[in-house]
């Protein structure tokens, strides 16, 4: 765990303190190229953006750890949740290491610090009377003596007959079930309550084949219902500044009503319920733990009290964070699918307290990021994961940027292969890098690697270049501030765009240098300092291509600094600084690539995908027609057998 980060960034009283949280992952798998461009990506850009503009930014992220699906999975591969969390959460921080995400603090729910905060935040809701008692029927285990989780349940599924369905969902049919058939009548059974549209036939616990029994047991319920009012004026507060997707999920929850919802699950890996509670035994919640979507949105305070307060316990340095709404703006990122999780569970437990608490301003929620015509899967090796992206020798900020230029904002996108390959070649090596070649290329061969002087010439056009970048900066500045990463790419591509054609404008080479030195001097200088900020505004996207280009224009790694400017003056490199050695920004990629990567990422399992996905459109097609033409027979029938009745 360590001691307290050296120093850890605070906010200031009266300043902008920018706090941001992506989704943390769930630690039982490997992240794929939609998960990151869903969340950390996509925040990561932002925090830095938000650094370069000078404002006090804390992100924050972690694994999340507990649940039904980390029991399940440690299972499967015969070992331990604790063992299990650790081994994907060292894969995690590799990979978004090998991204070049700038966490603040990557941290993890299994802490003493999370169950801290989980325990107070639900006691004081029980105190305030927002937490009730349930009994319901849930399968149990007699062979090893514990209620069981709906995934623990395996069977039949009533509606297709799949043999290994599980207790909350078959993976064949797509179903939602119950792990028990339901009782005939409520009166056989009090208490059972139904999710599913089907059921398990021949239920067998999943760890030891017991046929489960029906019992009677207690779990706790968030009063969604009572809070209601409370997070609908919260809602209609803030709204004004989430994603369309975020904004209309949270009101379909709204406008349904709000229902009590269950925060304790039949566990051993997970927060404890907390004891000696009035009203509250002990006994009867000795053996469950919280439901892993009442405490995983918890772990990103939890996560900041490891940050700022280290190993103790006690300290409450992770307050000036999360309850100093005055002082604190909280962006959160995520893909929709966690959206009701974070704008309605999560504030729910904030408002429930009582107390002030730092809530979502901003929520960036995205869209489904597809793959070539279908979509990511890790079990049939279909679409680039994680660790795999090392393995196609392309540098990590060409995966960055070409995400972020791709990023699924306002609806589902597409990761073609084809497409990667052109951004790379034309956007970035022809447009960017060629930029950047070209004119550190010159300066050093005919300037002496020397910023040369501008001051001795200048023109309408030089000036016009100057207010054709701010305008472009400020369409920049905005785009970023509103979260429109994918159009601050585009921004991007165009003030490199602009810079090429001040270039052609002057026509750069040895007859302006020949016949105009002034001119020529006052075009590189500008030059230089156009590719400065092209490289800060870049920073964001690609850190490591932008800290190459400030290396090359003389400013050394530890002397660096990304800033971007409310305005542009054209002045922040000085005549007679020295350059750094010219290195190239990008490589070309051969066309023949797509080909290959389309066969390493599955090839031929996304032909069976999308040939079954076409099998079973054509399939509701015909069923559809079929019915249609059932109903036009039956008219027909009708209207014959009418015409043909006897007058009356």
């Amino acid at each position: 765990m360590g001691s307290v980060t050296n120093s850890p960034l605070l906010p200031e009283a009266g300043k902008r303190n920018i706090l941001i949280t992506s989704a943390l992952p769930y630690c039982n798998n490997v992240v794929h190229l939609g998960n990151i461009i869903g969340s950390v990506l996509s925040a990561d850009c932002f925090a830095r953006f938000c650094r370069a503009r000078g404002l006090k930014t804390l992100y924050v992220c972690g694994s999340d750890e507990y649940g039904t699906a980390t029991e399940t999975k440690a299972l499967e591969e015969k070992t331990t949740p604790a063992e299990l969390c650790g081994k994907y959460h060292e894969i995690h921080k590799r990979i978004y290491s090998d991204f070049s995400i700038s966490f603040d603090v990557y941290g993890r729910t299994s802490t003493e610090q999370h169950t801290a905060i989980v325990q107070d935040i639900f006691t004081k809701l029980w105190n305030n009377g927002f937490i009730e008692e349930r009994s319901s029927i849930q399968p149990y285990c007699p062979t090893h003596q514990s209620f069981l989780a709906d995934r623990f349940v395996e069977g039949i599924c009533s509606i297709c007959g799949y043999n290994d369905a599980r207790g909350d969902q078959c993976d064949s049919c797509g179903n939602l079930l119950d792990p028990l058939e339901p009782a005939a009548t409520a009166n056989d059974v009090v208490g059972q309550e139904t999710k599913g549209t089907g059921y398990l036939k021949s239920p067998r616990c999943k760890l030891d084949g017991t046929t489960p029994e029906a019992r009677s047991t207690k779990h706790l319920y968030l009063r969604l219902d009572l809070l209601e009012s409370d997070i609908k004026e919260w809602f209609n507060s803030t709204k004004e500044q989430w994603s369309a997707n975020c904004i209309a999920i949270t009101q379909s929850w709204l406008t349904k009503g709000l229902e009590k919802r269950s925060i304790t699950r039949d566990l051993k890996w997970g927060v404890p319920i907390p004891k000696g509670l009035k009203g509250l035994s002990d006994e009867e919640y000795e053996n469950k733990v919280f439901y892993v979507w009442f405490d995983a949105c918890i772990g990103y305070p939890s996560i900041t009290k490891i940050y700022t307060d280290g190993d103790d316990l006690s300290g409450t340095n992770w307050e000036k964070w999360w309850k100093n709404p005055k002082d604190v703006t909280l962006y959160q990122f995520m893909g929709k699918d966690n959206v009701p999780f974070h704008s309605i569970v999560f504030p729910a437990g904030q408002l429930g307290t009582r107390e002030e608490w730092t809530k979502v301003s901003r929520f960036s929620t995205t869209e489904y990021l597809n793959y070539e015509g279908g979509k990511f899967s890790k079990s049939r090796n279909i679409g680039v994961f994680g660790t795999a992206v090392k393995d196609t020798g392309i540098d990590t900020d060409v995966w960055r940027f070409y995400l972020l230029a791709r990023r699924p904002e306002t609806s589902d996108a597409e990761f073609l292969w084809q497409d990667f390959i052109d951004i790379n070649n034309n956007d970035l090596l022809k447009s960017l890098g060629n930029l950047c070649q070209r004119v550190m290329k010159f300066c050093h061969a005919n300037f002496d690697a020397t910023i040369p002087d501008k001051h001795k010439y200048t023109d309408a056009a030089l000036e016009k270049h100057v207010a054709d970048v701010n305008a472009l900066l400020q369409t920049y500045l905005s785009n970023m501030e509103a979260i429109k990463l994918r159009q601050g790419a585009t921004n991007v591509l165009a003030v490199s765009a602009l810079g090429n054609q001040l270039l052609q404008h002057n026509k750069l080479g040895n007859q302006l240098l020949n016949e105009e030195p002034e001119r020529c001097a006052a075009v590189i200088n500008l030059a230089l300092n156009h590719i400065h900020l092209l490289a800060n505004l870049l920073s964001p996207y690609a850190p490591n291509t932008a800290s190459s280009i400030l290396t090359q224009l003389g400013l050394p790694k530890e002397k660096q600094t990304f800033s971007i400017p409310d305005i542009w003056t054209g002045n922040s490199l000085q005549p007679g600084e020295k350059l750094g050695t010219p290195a190239l920004l990008f490589s070309q990629i051969p066309n023949s690539r797509a080909a290959e990567w389309q066969e390493m990422f599955g090839g031929d399992e996304l032909k069976k995908q999308k040939a079954a996905e076409a099998e079973k459109a054509a399939a509701k097609k015909a069923a559809k027609q079929k019915k249609k033409d059932e109903k036009n027979a039956k008219k027909a029938a009708a209207a014959a057998e009418a015409s043909s009745a006897p007058p009356q």
